[in-house]
């Protein structure tokens, strides 16, 4: 295809989506006003099945597919990352000595880190009740373990988050995400829908039917890959270096597991 031709495909196809996105917007509700037709809708789906938080009803009961492909987009992007951050033939691990670290810094990391990592399970768990959720909980989760690594240094951080139980974790919760899609199939309703499990009790953790099984799946998802993820491009600046490269050379001060 000519660069014309491709120039005239864009513009078209520009022209027509820009033509879609006015008609829309001249069929918006009135600015400011209290009330919204799809608000409306979720909010009352939300009720239907006990889920007091509406943003999780949406994430994970009404749009729940929609929250597979974003849990799909983070599971191929740290797939990625792990191929191209992998060691090569010429590079070597050198072992990072431990840097000094200050007695406060240290005091505080390791203070607040089981703080931050209670914290982070509990917006998971709490996800269909109150804000937050999965998504939230499972990178406050997986950054609190790396206050380790703040407060000691890279190898007590390396003792804690053994990579292949993490990788294996961050698979399991995709699947399981998957497979409660499926057993609603398998019940004789639709891919992912809110009918598997009993609603339960308004306002309690046992509430909202599956949202809390697909909320605790996506916690562990996004937990498990962002360790992955941190673990990649720690070693990556921590440990990796080329064959050629002086372990004692200008890049010395950056391998100290700081």
């Amino acid at each position: 295809m000519s660069p014309r031709a491709r120039l005239w495909l864009v513009a078209v196809g520009g022209a027509g989506l820009a033509a879609l996105l006015l008609a829309a917007c001249l069929d918006l509700p009135r600015f400011g006003g209290d009330r919204h037709p799809y608000g409306d809708r979720a909010v009352e789906a939300s009720l239907s099945r006990h889920t007091a938080n509406t943003v999780a009803s949406v994430t994970f009961d009404q749009r729940a597919f929609d929250t597979l492909g974003e849990m799909s987009i983070l599971f191929a992007a740290v797939l990625g990352c792990v191929v191209l951050l992998r060691q090569t033939r010429d590079e070597h691990r050198a072992r990072p000595e431990p840097a000094a670290v200050s007695r406060p810094v240290r005091r505080y990391a390791l203070l607040v880190l089981p703080l931050a990592l209670l914290t982070g399970l509990y917006v998971v768990a709490h996800g269909q009740v109150s804000p937050g959720g999965g998504f939230q909980g499972g990178v406050v989760a997986a950054t609190a373990l790396h206050l380790l690594y703040l407060g000691a240094d890279y190898r007590a951080l390396e003792r804690v988050r053994p990579l292949v139980p993490y990788e294996t974790g961050d698979a399991l919760a995709a699947s399981a995400y998957l497979v409660t899609g499926l057993a609603a199939l398998l019940g004789g309703s639709a891919f992912l829908a809110n009918t598997l499990l009993p609603y339960g009790t308004f306002n309690t953790l046992a509430s909202a039917g599956t949202v809390p099984l697909l909320n605790a799946a996506i916690g562990m998802e996004v937990a498990c890959a962002v360790v992955v993820l941190l673990a990649g491009f720690l070693d990556q600046a921590v440990e990796i270096a080329d064959e050629g490269e002086n372990a004692e050379g200008h890049d010395d001060a950056d391998r100290r597991g700081k």
